[in-house]
């Protein structure tokens, strides 16, 4: 299942850096580049914490070929 993503769009709207994300979920910041490029599925655990992370929910930030 293919999907996209808007961590990058909400990390700028909270200032973040992809660097500064990956600090916050506790992951390196290369797992914050292929997550962005959809080039890695994050768990549904990392999925969260990224969200809360851009106060967000996991529906605003990841979108599945299934939802568009």
């Amino acid at each position: 299942m293919g999907f996209k993503t808007r961590i990058k769009e909400y990390r700028a709207r909270n200032d973040l850096t992809q660097e500064d994300l990956a600090k916050l979920v506790g992951v390196r910041r290369e797992t914050i580049v292929y997550i962005e490029k959809g080039k890695y599925s994050p768990s549904l655990k990392l999925a969260y914490e990224i969200a809360k992370a851009l106060n967000a929910t996991i529906d605003e930030i990841f979108i599945f070929s299934g939802d568009e």
